[in-house]
């Protein structure tokens, strides 16, 4: 496994591949400030920059440049398209599509036109490989904000990995694909229909990775982060790499590979180490009783998604599909897509924003003024994140449990941020989802998300049964291939970053005024108002649910990897944001340090609102990486420094 160092290199550049030399990475570098805003704002300097981004907001620029191609080839004139992975995903985008358009009072008419088109490229007799199915939506281009928001919210994108093998297949340049700015010179070739043709490449590149950073500033880093060299070796030299060493399982073991990872989710593996990662989908696989704190889980009772976000609006179709429709609650503020999600779907939510036992009383008056009024359950479904992002705060579950047992419905928890290494939900919970794009895996190079069914739950026959009859794997299996063997040491990497945070937590709240406030007159400027981490917040719930040495019974599960700051200025978050020697970008759970400006990049639009519920502008979250201690301590210290040095000049 590797090791982690402190090296020097150099601020990423904006608009870069976080990580580095990275042809998927799954964040962009947005370093300073003014960056972030910039991006909010459409600045031409930062979009123009951009060669990467989170995949649900940033459309990979292979996936760009193959959906100007199906435009070209089934489109007409002033249409845009977007790509989906089955028939299914691309019918649920032209429903969304049609119902926000005959919702909206913008002149998006209410006949709007959304044609779907499938689209098999097959490689040719030289390429063992499979066929690839594309789902293609077109719609006028005008309407493209309602796709994207359908793109964002549900996180059902196509793979860029599947883009690439689509644009190998028609014999594309998939070294450089087209910029956003400059769009693929349309062919002069006549439209095709679809199935008559079959395109094929007999292998296909890697796309160059972005410049290389100058050296202009020390930095706390991972070594898990690529060498570029690595990106520079073509796709088939990769492969036979990553196969031959034992890294990756070969693609013909996709079915392997979700297998082991369902059983990693599930709990299930009697050993499950690095060195045993060829075996753990295979059928001589040693499994035993789950460590999920509830009996009789297994391997079916997982579920693998392409993101995150598409487990948690899957989970919301699942209980819209097998109970009585009902509105859902969505308790404490989440990240968020999770409330657009459950108030575009269905008959809307409750929004519980505080997520604090205030709100549980709240509920227990919802829940017994509507259930006098209706002769079905009163909610459908409450979902909360456990801890919230960006707050870190833990909902009462155990109370919550009670309150669904008695007025009958659905829990679902979103692990994310505690993860099942450090938390025991499940018990709690109807379903749990979890995105493994983030500490699951790491690497910060594949999207992913899953999906556990409680056994033991109410309505698990019901839930099960739907999910029997409905459930599709979309999920590419190149990602799989990716999501297996990152995930391969997962346990060992979330103690070293729960040791890591704590320790740079328990320094900034040492200087914060939470602690200044209860002792003695500081004798330094204070810049951090308070530390926002499951350890000071609801802890009395978080502790609750804390894994459990099954011999003494004390706690041992740790407190996670992700924290957030508020500061005693505005111009103290920025000066600390900006001195901050770590990767600046979206996404969290990263095996290196990855801050951002949270309220910022996901409330622009509407701090004032987020402000309303406890998020402030100011706000800097902070995943924290396997870093060597002493470094991450200093680093920490060299922006604390900044921003302090920045507070008599506001007073």
């Amino acid at each position: 496994m590797s090791t982690t160092t402190l090296t020097q290199t150099g601020q990423q550049p904006l608009g870069s591949a976080v990580p580095p030399f990275t042809a998927h990475a799954i964040s962009v570098s947005l370093p300073t400030w003014r960056d972030n805003v910039g991006y909010e704002e459409g600045e031409k300097r930062v979009v123009d920059a951009m060669v990467s981004g989170y995949p649900r907001f940033f459309i990979h620029l292979s996936i760009q440049k193959l959906a100007k191609i199906c435009e070209q080839k089934f489109g007409v004139p002033g249409e845009a398209s977007l790509l989906c992975p089955t028939r299914r995903i691309a019918e649920n985008c032209r429903a969304f599509m049609l119902d926000r358009a005959a919702r909206s009072s913008t002149p998006t008419p209410t006949t709007l036109n959304v044609r779907l088109v499938q689209f098999t490229i097959c490689p040719d007799v030289d390429d063992d490989g499979p066929c690839a199915e594309l789902h293609i939506v077109l719609f006028p281009k005008d309407a493209f904000p309602l796709a994207k928001q359908f793109w964002q919210h549900t996180g059902l994108c196509v793979s860029s990995r599947l883009a690439e093998r689509c644009l190998a297949m028609l014999k594309e340049d998939v070294t450089s694909p087209a910029s956003p700015k400059s769009p693929t010179t349309p062919s002069s070739r006549a439209p095709v229909k679809p199935g008559n043709r079959h395109y094929a490449a007999k292998g296909f590149t890697n796309k160059s990775p972005p410049t290389t950073p100058s050296a202009t500033q020390t930095r706390f880093t991972s070594t898990d982060i690529p060498e570029p060299s690595a990106e520079l070796l073509n796709k088939d030299h990769i492969t036979y790499l990553e196969e031959r060493y034992g890294r990756n399982m070969p693609l013909s073991s996709a079915a392997a590979a979700k297998r082991a990872l369902r059983r990693r989710i599930a709990g299930v593996l009697v050993r499950d180490t690095p060195s045993d990662w060829s075996t753990a989908g295979g059928q001589e696989a040693q499994l035993g009783p789950s460590t999920r704190g509830v009996e009789g889980v297994t391997e079916d009772d997982v579920f693998l998604y392409a993101t995150g976000m598409s487990a948690i609006w899957s989970a919301h179709q699942l209980a819209l599909g097998a109970r009585p429709v009902a509105k859902s609650v969505c308790f404490g503020f989440p990240y968020t897509d999770t409330l657009k999600i459950l108030e575009k779907w269905g008959p809307g939510c409750h929004f519980l924003g505080h997520g604090l036992d205030k709100d549980i009383d709240e509920l227990e008056a919802i829940l017994e003024r509507e259930s006098k009024t209706s002769s079905v359950p009163p909610i459908l479904s409450l979902f909360t994140e456990f801890p919230s992002n960006p707050l870190l705060r833990a909902a009462d579950l155990p109370r919550l449990r009670k309150l669904a047992d008695k007025y009958d419905f659905l829990i679902v928890v979103d692990e994310t941020i505690g993860n099942f290494v450090n938390v025991e939900v499940l018990p709690y919970a109807d379903i749990v989802v979890s995105s493994l794009s983030k500490i699951f895996s790491g690497d910060a190079n594949v999207m992913g998300g899953s999906l556990v069914l409680n056994p033991h739950g109410q309505h698990y026959a019901a839930l099960k049964a739907h999910m029997a009859a409905t459930f599709e794997d979309s999920y590419y299996d190149e990602d799989a291939i990716y999501m297996e063997r990152n995930s391969r040491d997962f346990r060992r990497r979330i103690e070293v970053i729960d040791a890591n945070t704590l320790a740079v937590c328990e320094f900034l709240r040492s200087r914060s005024l939470a602690v200044s406030s209860i002792s003695s007159p500081p004798s330094h400027p204070i810049a951090v108002k308070d530390v926002h981490y499951p350890r000071w917040v609801t802890p009395e719930h978080y502790n609750k649910c804390r894994v459990r040495d099954p011999v003494t019974g004390e706690p041992k599960g740790g407190f996670g990897g992700l924290f957030s700051l508020t500061f005693t200025s505005t111009e103290a978050s920025k000066a600390f944001f900006d001195a901050l020697p770590c990767m600046k970008g979206p996404s969290l759970g990263t095996n290196f340090t990855l801050a951002c400006p949270y309220a910022i990049l996901a409330h622009y639009a509407e701090l004032d609102w987020a402000a309303g519920w406890g998020v402030e502008a100011g706000l800097v979250r902070v995943s924290v990486g396997m870093e060597e201690r002493g470094a991450l301590l200093r680093g920490f210290e060299e922006a604390l420094k900044a921003a302090e040095a920045v507070i008599p000049q506001q007073s």
